[in-house]
């Protein structure tokens, strides 16, 4: 707590220098706040604050609703940050002002987000509404699914079809000829099974027979396996299907985030389908088709800055919104699923039989879903971006005023993007599509989302007027010794980033935190294993050899540096018989040298450990 309070306190003297002012009563104000609230004054309270702020910028004003708990003496604004608070709006109104300092809104931002995403485990009653907020949310999934009108759901799917059909007809032809390739994830499974004990998986639920066999997609090499490997196969029926094990991981220290650990056999044929479809929705050229995926570029899965671009181009002219949603993976319903391809049996089908129809919550039992799936499925990250862009086009029709064309859709290439939950749109398209997000079920997060002010977010680029004010966030607490290995990392990290930022004298006072536990931390390139500083002054040239802790290498005759190397340490995991046959099978095409162990060790790390070493600072 101490060294947070510290942390806070060197940051925000530094951003006072910057923007002319002081921050002694403010840190004065947060040492007796903490004091009285704990740890939660940082990681809660003060993210609150900063989304009246963000409230207040989309507003263009402060007004007595923002800022409450936090004493005002005059005025609209509060004490708190009030140096620089004066310097974004009116003192005497509350209004927005014509020029606002950019560095008294990335100042605010940073001293009041640094800690909202500090991996702290949720108390046990917190974790508890979490989820009761799961169940509450299936339940008002089911009434909306049921409440949603026909003819709703009829467009839903003739825009769908205008869409996508070129990329669900030419994955519905791979469902058909079978050459879609399953895959482990490295996580955990709801049956327990780990590492290269996935390959010989023994339980396949009867209802993916019709689509995914288990002889053709979990038997090694089809017609190799023997007869006696199928007599070990239970082959489940519906009613008695593993459940998906709900639980809760560290998100933020108010709300744990809530994610379904899938069966073995359900996230294996999962990412089939999911890998395919992502590749196609990316896709310029649909293979075997003459034109263009209509869809290009306005939906993502793997790269985030064409969303961040396009966010810093709507805080710049004002012309693009960035739209954010509530539970946004939890309220795709299976309706919404089969109006997305229902022109394509079979690939619905598919969609079905790789769905887990039911959860094991903590506190509730096994519980019957209505949600197509949780956070956890390897569909869900597709399945809700698609749902969502045919919600943007339903808008646009509805604000046209007519049936929309393929040339309609192109157009909007640039103006339109989909990543995940993140959604941008025009802003002249805000109402009408969050009017039919909402017919559909889902919820817009108000607090995240922004089309008014110059204030854009988006996958985790925050900017105002075309300046960039995303804050540095503290993710762990700080190491107390060298056997805190995530905690360093971290930590670098962090150091690091705070330096890219120009926050300088914050970087050095983490450099003095981290040599209380690496006693080593050179000066390193980006590209560098060792955990080190980065710096402009970065340059290795003679001068610096024969320096403490330099040498030069006499093999490759190269500088080298001392200090400490993270190594990670996957987990012993040998796979034999049927199950190391099917891994060889699956593994064609893939580089056979990434890892020449991969059939004794396999899945995430269990351990990580530093050593000093002498490496090249690039």
């Amino acid at each position: 707590m101490k060294s947070l309070k510290e942390l806070w306190r060197v940051a925000a003297n530094e951003l006072a220098a910057w923007c002319c002012t002081s921050t002694t009563l403010d840190y004065k104000k947060l040492e007796s706040r903490v004091e009285h609230e704990g740890l939660s004054f940082l990681t809660i309270t003060l993210p609150s604050f900063a989304k009246d702020f963000e409230r207040s910028l989309e507003a263009k004003k402060v007004d007595s609703s923002v800022f409450v708990g936090f004493q005002r003496r005059q005025g609209p604004l509060p004490i708190f940050l009030g140096g620089f608070l004066s310097q974004v709006f009116d003192s005497s109104n509350g209004l927005l002002l014509d020029s606002p300092s950019i560095d008294a809104i990335f100042a605010i931002r940073q001293l009041t987000l640094m800690f909202k995403k500090i991996k702290l485990p949720s108390t046990p009653a917190r974790e508890r509404a979490a989820m009761r907020g799961y169940i509450e949310c299936e339940n008002e999934v089911k009434r909306a699914a049921e409440l949603g009108s026909t003819e709703l759901y009829k467009r839903f799917s003739r825009i769908a079809a205008l869409l996508y059909s070129d990329v669900f007809s030419e994955l519905e032809n791979e469902l058909y000829e079978g050459t879609l390739t399953p895959r482990h994830g490295p996580g955990a499974t709801a049956d327990g099974l780990r590492g290269n004990a996935k390959y010989h998986q023994l339980e396949w639920p009867q209802r993916m027979e019709a689509v995914f066999s288990y002889w053709e997609n979990a038997a090694p090499g089809g017609h190799y396996a023997s007869l006696d490997h199928f007599a070990e196969v239970d082959f489940v029926e519906p009613g008695s299907e593993r459940p998906v094990k709900v639980i809760s991981v560290p998100k933020t220290l108010q709300t744990p985030r809530i994610i379904a650990i899938e069966p073995t056999s359900m996230q294996y044929m999962q990412q089939a389908v999911s890998k395919k479809m992502s590749e196609l929705l990316e896709s310029s050229i649909i293979a075997g088709n003459t034109r263009s995926n209509v869809v290009f570029g306005q939906i993502g899965f793997k790269d985030q800055v064409p969303n961040r671009l396009l966010a810093h181009e709507g805080s710049l002219t004002g012309s693009l919104a960035t739209l954010d949603l509530s539970e946004a993976s939890d309220r795709v319903s299976m309706r919404h699923v089969e109006s997305l391809v229902s022109f394509w049996p079979l690939l619905q089908e598919a969609l079905e039989v790789t769905r887990s129809s039911k959860a094991s919550v903590p506190g509730w039992g096994i519980v019957p879903l209505s949600k197509y799936a949780s956070m956890g499925s390897a569909l869900t990250f597709p399945v809700e971006a698609m749902t969502f862009l045919v919600a943007v086009y339903m808008g646009l029709e509805e604000r046209l005023g007519r049936h929309i064309t393929r040339k309609d859709v192109q157009s909007m290439r640039g103006k339109v993007r989909i990543y995940g939950d993140d959604i941008i749109i025009p802003v002249d398209l805000v109402r009408p599509v969050i009017g039919n997000l909402e017919l559909l079920g889902f919820k817009i997060n108000a607090g995240k989302s922004f089309w008014n002010g110059n204030f854009r977010e988006s996958c985790g680029g925050d900017y105002f007027s075309g300046s960039d004010v995303t804050p540095v966030r503290v993710t762990r607490v700080f190491p107390s010794s060298r056997a805190d290995v995530s905690e360093i990392q971290s930590l670098v990290a962090l150091r690091n980033l705070f330096y890219s930022r120009g926050l300088w004298q914050t970087a050095k006072y983490l450099d003095s935190v981290v040599r209380k536990v690496l006693p080593y931390f050179p000066i390193v390139g980006p590209t560098s294993d060792l955990l080190g500083r980065h710096s402009v002054c970065f340059t290795y040239n003679d001068s610096v050899v024969n320096k403490r802790g330099t040498k030069m290498c006499p093999k490759l005759h190269r500088p080298l540096v001392k200090g400490y190397v993270a190594r990670s340490r996957i987990p012993d995991s040998k796979a034999s018989g049927f199950g190391a046959l099917l891994k060889f099978f699956l593994k064609q095409g893939d580089d056979p040298f990434a890892d020449p162990k991969h059939l004794e060790r396999q899945g995430r790390p269990d351990s990580v450990d530093i050593n000093i070493r002498w490496r090249p600072p690039f």
